[in-house]
């Protein structure tokens, strides 16, 4: 199963950020999907930096397997996750 995050819509607000973040990886967690794919866009690469300092999180961490940066296209990050 794969999950899907596009943080267009709320680029420059903070908080929201941060709950879809969160929301996205809980609804990962519940469903047991395999792939979580984030949506930070190009522009700037600052919300591509923030999505990776939250993902870089100790709590946040240990939820996931890895993280993969999509080379084809610098604004999508891949969460990779392993279930037992």
């Amino acid at each position: 199963m794969k999950l899907k995050l596009d943080l267009h819509d709320i680029f420059n607000k903070g908080h929201d950020i941060d709950r879809a973040l969160r929301g996205i990886m809980d609804e990962a967690m519940a469903k047991k999907a395999t792939l979580v794919e984030i949506i930070p866009g190009k522009g700037s690469g600052q919300l591509k930096k923030r999505v990776l300092r939250f993902l870089d999180q100790k709590d946040v961490k240990q939820l996931y397997h890895r993280v993969e940066k999509d080379s084809k296209n610098f604004g999508r990050v891949f969460v990779h996750f392993r279930w037992k």
